[in-house]
């Protein structure tokens, strides 16, 4: 064996421990400056957060303002209801995750367990309502309309119930003053998410988890201002969470009062009579199908003709506002939401869309002005209009040959029409159009605000639709390829079009421009839309945003931010072509196609005007628009598959009128009567302690029948207004 040296293996012995030496020293110094970090630099911030695991901070949600009508009346406050709420947190430290709790719960509040579970769950794409969609970490509300009863038994229980509390708390209540839901305009409420949370974090209106926000109507839009500032307690608790103190209290302040323009009186019977016509569509056969009229849907909008102000806005179908409050049941939230319940959550007067029919015919007469046709030029109403090889039939196939543009609107003739479009179609350079064609009839339609929002204070307001060339192109582009897959040369009508469209669905053809002059083909427009343009021809042609809302009120009514009235813009014609439209539609009540409608009405002492339009759409009955004016307020109903607008809205807005003026059959005024002969214009009165004087709100009893008087002066009208239903 071979003896290795001492002296080989000392320098390598050394060197390791110089090595290990200075890892150790360097592991060392390490530790120590974390050490210093953690303890010297940051110490004071981490011993701030370390005292903090300690503080346990309680939320007092603030009592949202109401929404009042324009007397003070509440159409949306706050009742104190006993709530029954479960904190999800609480129930997930339990084995079995609550549910030997939820369970004795079910039985005291007389639901079943799934009932009970189904309210605690939270929401995500795949869970059907009823959910939670608010945050984990809040308490859970399973009911608001707890019994004193149920809510002692819970209470003295407590060791039963662990997760679980039973506390009067301030809910939101829609009143319905008089039966007016005003449902669609109102909106509700539900708990803010965590998405919300975060995004409104650095704003100046941060949402707590406790919050319930608007999620449409007056509730969403106003939702900053009727909220208020929760009060936020901070208490330092031990280990044990025994409190030690309060560290930190911030106190909250109720939301503001939002005072609308709408009158709880008049919406009831807007409501009413929309819902009324209605009805007694579906009583009629439609002539073209055979069929009853469906009547499935429809709308109204009373606006203040002068400023703008809603003074009624409905929509049928409707719905229960307080269906939300407390959470949704899977039922009532099945009855909103389903294509079988005709989706009452949409409020069809800002988002319901259709052809306006010969309601239109005021745009297409200004835009023959603006093209240089005069309003009191002769234009022949013939029986039909020959295009090609089609003919478009006047309504009811009437002729009454050379007429001017004022009284081709009081008879709704088509056919001077149909040649107006045609022939600025063809000046434009028709299927070859000049670089810069004037497109009179699209512009105007633009420059009177079709095709884009009105800019009322209300959300998910819809633009409707103007087909000029610009859309023609870009609808082309995005259906081309269905409508190459679907057209048939020699197929059934849809599949014609189809075929047609994707050989030139691009160009602005003349069976469009004569169609879109009559309100037809592809153009769609909203109640509120129409309410605005005929406003304006009401006032001398101001375009005013419609508005809901009136004034923000503070809670001790110290504050008041009155919501003025804000014009966008002009009507495009001079004020001889809005005094020429002004007087036709005056005609149009008088010697017109809604003459039959307005018999009796004093004419002589509030002026009446009105149009009526019929819209034929492709797979369904025709849909019926009535607009209507005097000088103080607008009126536009419109009711989908319920005939001619005459027709179908005729009574139901002649009624309106009669409430708002108190006039009787004959045309009688009574001013005791009248609802609100006058636009109201002052604020509701406030008292010294911020609270708001509100009058009684008495149920709309309208009389069933109509006097026989009213039915044989409107049966002698109807014999004498040739065209009258359109």
């Amino acid at each position: 064996m071979t003896n290795i040296p001492e002296t080989g293996r000392t320098p390598r012995v050394r060197i390791r421990l110089v090595i290990i030496q200075v890892l150790v020293f360097s592991l060392l110094l390490t530790l120590g400056g974390r050490l210093w970090y953690l303890q010297v630099r940051n110490g004071e911030e981490y011993a701030d957060e370390a005292n903090g695991n300690h503080v346990q901070r309680v939320v007092d949600p603030a009592v949202r303002g109401s929404i009042l009508d324009a007397t003070g009346v509440p159409l949306a406050d706050n009742q104190t209801r006993l709530v029954v709420s479960a904190s999800r947190t609480e129930l997930m430290k339990m084995k079995d995750d609550g549910d030997a709790v939820l369970t004795r719960l079910a039985g005291v509040l007389g639901m079943t367990p799934k009932e009970v579970g189904d309210k605690v769950r939270l929401c995500d794409a795949k869970t059907p309502q009823p959910c939670w969609n608010g945050s984990p970490y809040q308490p859970i509300p399973i009911t608001d309309e707890a019994t004193p009863r149920q809510a002692l038994q819970i209470r003295e229980r407590a060791e039963e119930f662990p997760g679980i509390s039973a506390e009067p708390t301030a809910v939101r209540r829609y009143a319905a003053p008089g039966g007016a839901q005003t449902s669609q305009v109102l909106g509700y409420l539900s708990p803010v998410t965590d998405a919300e949370i975060q995004a409104a974090k650095d704003t100046a209106s941060p949402y707590l988890r406790s919050d319930s926000v608007g999620r449409s109507g007056l509730e969403r839009t106003y939702d900053k201002d009727l909220r208020g500032k929760a009060g936020v307690t901070a208490y330092e608790v031990d280990k044990l969470g025994r409190v030690m103190g309060k560290t930190q209290s911030d106190p909250g302040r109720p939301g503001s009062n939002v005072v609308t323009s709408i009158d709880a009186r008049v919406q009831r019977v807007a409501e009413y009579e929309l819902n009324e016509a209605m009805k007694t569509a579906r009583l009629e056969t439609d002539k073209i199908t055979g069929r009853k009229y469906e009547a499935d849907s429809g709308a109204v909008v009373v606006m203040e003709s002068k400023t703008g102000r809603v003074v009624s806005m409905a929509s049928q179908p409707d719905y229960d506002p307080n269906a939300w409050v407390g959470g949704i049941s899977g039922k009532d939230y099945a009855k909103l939401t389903t294509k079988k319940s005709n989706y009452p959550l949409l409020n069809r007067a800002i988002q319901g869309q259709a052809p306006p029919g010969s309601i239109f015919k005021v745009v297409s007469a200004s835009a023959a002005v603006r093209g240089g046709h005069p309003f009191d030029g002769k234009y022949n109403c013939s029986s039909s209009y020959s295009l090609g090889n089609r003919s478009f039939a006047n309504f009811e196939s009437k002729g009454y040959g050379p007429i001017t543009l004022g009284r081709a609107l009081e008879v709704s003739c088509n056919t001077v029409f149909y040649a107006l479009g045609h022939s600025e179609w063809k000046r434009d350079g028709g299927n070859q159009p000049k670089k810069s064609p004037s497109d009179w009839f699209y512009k105007t339609a633009r420059d009177f605000g079709l095709g884009k929002e009105t800019g009322v204070d209300l959300p998910n307001e819809v633009t409707g639709r103007i087909p000029d060339r610009q859309w023609k192109k870009d609808f082309w582009k995005a259906n081309k390829d269905v409508w190459c897959k679907q057209g048939k040369k020699d197929g059934d009508y849809a599949e014609k079009i189809a075929f047609e469209n994707c050989l030139e669905g691009n160009r602005l053809k003349a069976g469009d421009s004569v169609n879109y002059a009559i309100g037809q083909g592809d153009v769609l427009v909203t109640p509120i839309q129409m309410a605005t343009i005929y406003s304006a021809i009401s006032n001398g042609g101001t375009l005013y945003d419609p508005t809901v809302g009136k004034a923000v009120i503070s809670p001790d009514g110290k504050q008041v931010e009155e919501i003025k009235p804000k014009s966008h813009g002009k009507l495009p014609v001079d004020a001889k072509t809005v005094a020429d439209l002004n007087k036709a539609l005056a005609g149009v009540a008088t010697n017109g196609t809604a003459a039959w409608r307005f018999g009796g009405w004093p004419q002589d002492k509030i002026p009446m005007h009105a149009k009526t339009g019929t819209a034929q759409v492709y797979g369904k009955q025709t849909t019926g628009w009535l607009a209507t004016y005097t000088d103080d307020y607008t009126i536009v109903m419109t009711i989908s598959q319920g005939g001619t607008g005459s027709g179908s809205a005729g009574p139901a807005v002649r009624k309106i009128y009669d409430a708002i003026y108190g006039l009787d059959a004959k045309g009688q005024q009574n001013l005791k009567k009248a609802l609100l002969p006058k636009p109201q214009s002052a604020l509701p009165k406030i008292q010294g302690d911020g609270s708001i004087d509100a009058p009684e709100v008495k149920p709309y009893d309208p009389q069933k029948e109509e006097p026989p008087a009213e039915q044989e002066l409107a049966a002698g009208l109807a014999a004498q207004a040739p065209g009258r239903r359109d």
